[in-house]
């Protein structure tokens, strides 16, 4: 076997010229179409167009041109199958040895913001996928190409051989199928986007690689780490990394959680997370008051952490952030002192994310995907937000402005704690965090003794209601004067009347920020 003649129509015409010229000087006939043939001929490039192999023009704006039995029957043929090659023979079809097809763009349309749904409909190629599906289906005689970056190999064999390897033609089918798939999860769900069916009967999606890791969560365990094609506003898939040694599994996953705790805030922000939970969270006049409590929040815990803030790091933040072992910083910006002095400190992270503190595009359309074993659950991002109308309090006594202004802080942030949660705040800080807990007055001790004495006329926020009143007792023994917690327990009133006892206010709020 060799190739003797290429099918070859792209849209990313990337290094496209001196792959054609050197698989003509290999003896090569290319059959191209529309475009492709038109560069290739100006560069010199012998080509036959796809009309002359189909006796059939293009038609209907380029929508039909290579679906065509001289087509597929030359890429679909067995090649060691008598009855196959006889019936070519008699309708004068010859075989088609490498096909070199990339698609419409597609991606890069529907990512532009003012693209019109009929643009979008333009872009979705069919022809293309089908060849490629056709040469990649009959492997084991047809060599397919989708990806520029397999141009050198395939030139190579061919010139050493006259053909490439089967094992080149099994691994290239199989990233065929991979890329077509891909492609049509990109379609099918800008479409189902379209009719708002967000949630349908079969739930495709695709991500790209971004990078392999060197292992998951532990050493024995295999991982890489992909990212959406279409960019999703503040991302860590796409954070740009500034300084430091390669991004861990672990450090992504923490990473994601500073990021989505962080943008919870208007006013200047910290966040440091440890094993995705908040650690510590301060907001302030500056970003260095900010850090400042954060850090305080739990200087023991912070060690080893990730910070995250929602204004750029200057050098006087940046003095105090290089006196801790951090793994990662990440913030929207930092300024060139800031950078001369964090990157002394050779293995430390730096994440840029200039989008940080933009709004988040199309949150009605984003989901969480968490596996299970032989399945899937999909849900919403819990993005809700507290609104002032929502509020309601239960107790006798009302918050005081400044209660109010904490209990709401506490509540941006026990969104984004590990359930059962619980999280004591005051003065604009964390001081207590207790996470993941089996029971809520659990998680209430582990908070109250974090905070000591510090608890002292600190307000409580709790992800969800109280079964009993024993978290409420916990709280009024350790000096706690607010709290707030969605309600809804059939058991709410003894909650109500434990407050009540201890001079307590309670808000509830109607929503439940459960996090697994």
């Amino acid at each position: 076997m060799s190739v003797k003649k290429a099918l070859i129509s792209v849209s990313d015409k990337t290094g496209l010229i001196p792959f054609a010229r050197r698989l003509a000087a290999a003896g090569v006939e290319i059959i191209s179409t529309g475009g492709t043939a038109a560069l290739l001929k100006e560069a010199g490039v012998p080509v036959i167009g796809i009309s002359e192999v189909t006796g059939f023009p293009e038609i209907l704006d380029g929508r039909v041109k290579t679906l065509h039995p001289n087509i597929h029957s030359g890429l679909l043929a067995v090649r060691d199958n008598e009855a196959h090659q006889k019936q070519l023979e008699e309708l004068n079809i010859e075989t088609i040895d490498l096909v070199v097809v990339n698609l419409y763009p597609f991606k890069q349309t529907i990512a532009k913001p003012d693209v019109t749904f009929a643009e979008a409909i333009e872009n979705i190629d069919i022809g293309g996928p089908t060849m490629l599906r056709s040469a990649a289906k009959n492997h084991a005689f047809v060599t397919v190409v989708v990806d520029a970056d397999d141009y050198e190999q395939v030139m190579a064999e061919i010139e050493a051989g006259q053909d490439t390897t089967l094992e080149t033609r099994r691994r290239l089918a199989a990233k065929v199928f991979r890329h077509t798939a891909a492609y049509d999860a990109l379609i099918s769900r800008y479409l189902s986007e379209q009719v708002g069916e967000l949630l349908p009967e079969s739930y495709t999606v695709t991500y790209e690689k971004a990078q392999d890791l060197r292992y998951g969560e532990n050493p024995h365990q295999r991982a890489a780490f992909y990212r959406t094609p279409l960019a999703a506003g503040a991302s860590i898939a796409y954070a740009e990394q500034l300084h430091g040694k390669e991004l861990s599994y672990n450090n992504i996953n923490d990473a994601d959680a500073a990021l989505a705790i962080v943008r919870e805030f208007d006013q200047p922000a910290v966040v440091a997370i440890k094993h995705s939970n908040p650690c510590g969270v301060g907001i302030g006049a500056d970003i260095r008051e900010a850090y400042q409590k954060a850090y305080e929040a739990d200087p023991v815990s912070i060690f080893g952490g990730i910070v995250a803030a929602n204004r750029s790091i200057d050098r006087d933040t940046a003095l105090m952030l290089k006196e801790t072992f951090l793994e990662i910083i990440l913030a929207p910006d930092f300024t060139e002192e800031a950078l001369a002095v964090l990157m002394e400190k050779k293995n430390l992270r730096l994440l840029r994310i200039p989008t940080l503190n933009q709004p988040e595009p199309n949150t009605d359309n984003l989901f969480r995907i968490a596996p299970v074993a032989g399945g899937a659950l999909v849900q919403d991002y819990d993005l809700k937000q507290l609104q002032d109308e929502e509020i309601r309090v239960v107790t006798e006594r009302q918050p005081t402005a400044e209660e109010l202004a904490q209990l709401k802080f506490a509540w941006k942030v026990v969104k984004h704690v590990k359930s059962n949660a619980i999280v004591l705040a005051k003065g604009n800080m964390t001081i207590g965090v207790g996470a993941g807990q089996m029971n809520r007055v659990g998680a209430a001790k582990i908070a109250i003794e974090q905070a000591g004495a510090n608890a002292q006329g600190s307000v409580l926020a709790s992800d969800a209601f109280f079964p009993m009143p024993d978290t409420v007792e916990a709280a009024a023994q350790a000096g706690v004067k607010a709290i707030i917690q969605p309600g809804g327990s059939v058991r709410d009133q003894e909650s109500i009347d434990a407050c009540n006892r201890f001079g307590i206010t309670m808000i509830f709020t109607g929503t439940r920020h459960f996090k697994h």
